[in-house]
C-alpha cells in the first residue's frame, strides 16, 4: 500500500510517513541517503517535490562536502557536485576532486569538462578514452545541453535576452573579460538567458549555454550589470557560496543515438544563502 504524500508540506513529514523517527530522518539526511531528482537533500525543511526519493542502498557520503554518482553506465557516469569542491586536481592542491574520486570509485576518469570550484551542479566524467573523445566532440559542437541558475545583484529584465561577446583570458588585470567580438583574442561567446523570478533584493535567472567558455555565464551577467552574488572575481557581492547552480545536462550517450538528461533542482545550501 502506497504512501499519501497530498498533504505533506516539507521533507521532514514525508520521512515520518515513511515510518522513520525524528532521529532516523537526520540520519538518512546527513548521509546522502534523500534525493530530489538529482539533487541531495540535507535540509528537512525543503518541500516536498514530485521527484522525491529515499535511497537507502546508496552509500553514505556527505551530500555538503562529496560528490556522488547520479548515474553511470560502462563509459561515463553523471556527478553531483557541491559547491566548493574542485573538477579536476589542481596543482599544489591537496584537496579531493571530482575527477579523483571518480578515479577511486571506478579505476578510471577522464575530464569531459568542468564546473568552477564555487559552482554546483551536474557534471559529466567519462569512464574511458573512446567515450573521452566522443563526449568532448559533443561539447565541442555545442550539442550538450546545459542550463545554469544564478541569483544575481538587482532586478533582471522580464523575458528573454541573448547576449553574444567575446572573451578573452586576460583584460589587462589578469582576469578574463568581456570584449567586442572584433578582438584579435576573442573567443566568440553566447549565453541566452531568461529571468525565473525576482526575490529578496535579488533575481533567479536562467542561463542556457550555446558555447561554453571559461567563466562564460559569470563574465556575462557581470557584463550586463547583474553581477552573481558570491563572485569574487566578477561580482564581489557578498554570499556564502557562489550562488550558480548547474541544473541541466542533456547528451548523447557515447557511442549510441540515445539522448539523456539529467535535472538538478537548486540544493539547500542555495536556498539558505538566498534567504540569509
Amino acid at each position: 500500500m502506497g504512501t499519501d504524500d497530498s498533504n505533506l508540506q516539507d521533507v521532514g513529514s514525508w520521512l515520518r510517513a515513511r515510518g522513520l523517527s525524528s532521529r532516523e530522518a537526520h540520519d538518512r539526511l546527513a548521509a546522502g541517503k534523500v534525493w530530489d531528482a538529482a539533487t541531495p537533500v540535507t535540509d528537512p525543511r525543503r518541500r516536498v517535490s514530485p521527484a522525491l526519493r529515499l535511497e537507502d542502498s546508496r552509500p553514505r557520503f556527505n551530500p555538503r562536502l562529496q560528490p556522488a554518482v547520479v548515474a553511470r553506465d560502462t563509459s561515463y557516469c553523471i556527478i553531483f557536485k557541491p559547491s566548493g569542491v574542485l573538477s579536476v586536481p589542481a596543482p599544489g592542491r591537496r584537496e579531493s576532486s571530482v575527477l579523483g574520486e571518480v578515479r577511486r570509485w571506478f579505476g578510471s576518469a577522464l575530464a569531459v569538462h568542468r564546473i568552477d570550484e564555487g559552482t554546483s551542479g551536474l557534471m559529466c566524467v567519462a569512464l574511458h578514452e573512446r567515450a573521452q573523445f566522443d563526449l568532448k566532440a559533443q561539447f565541442e559542437e555545442h550539442t550538450i545541453d546545459r542550463r545554469y541558475i544564478a541569483w544575481v545583484r538587482g532586478r533582471f529584465p522580464a523575458g528573454e535576452r541573448t547576449v553574444e561577446t567575446g572573451l578573452v583570458r586576460d583584460r589587462g588585470d589578469g582576469l578574463r573579460g568581456v570584449v567586442p567580438l572584433s578582438h584579435p583574442e576573442a573567443r566568440r561567446a553566447q549565453t541566452n538567458f531568461r529571468l525565473l523570478e525576482h526575490r529578496s533584493g535579488g533575481s533567479l535567472v536562467e542561463a542556457v549555454l550555446s558555447t561554453g567558455r571559461t567563466h562564460q555565464v559569470r563574465l556575462h551577467l557581470a557584463h550586463l550589470g547583474h553581477p552573481i552574488a558570491g563572485d569574487p572575481l566578477y561580482g564581489r557581492t557578498r554570499a556564502p557560496r557562489l550562488m550558480l547552480h548547474a541544473t541541466h545536462l542533456g547528451l548523447r550517450a557515447p557511442n549510441a543515438q540515445a539522448r539523456l538528461s539529467w535535472d538538478s533542482p537548486l540544493p539547500d545550501d542555495f536556498f539558505h544563502a538566498m534567504t540569509r
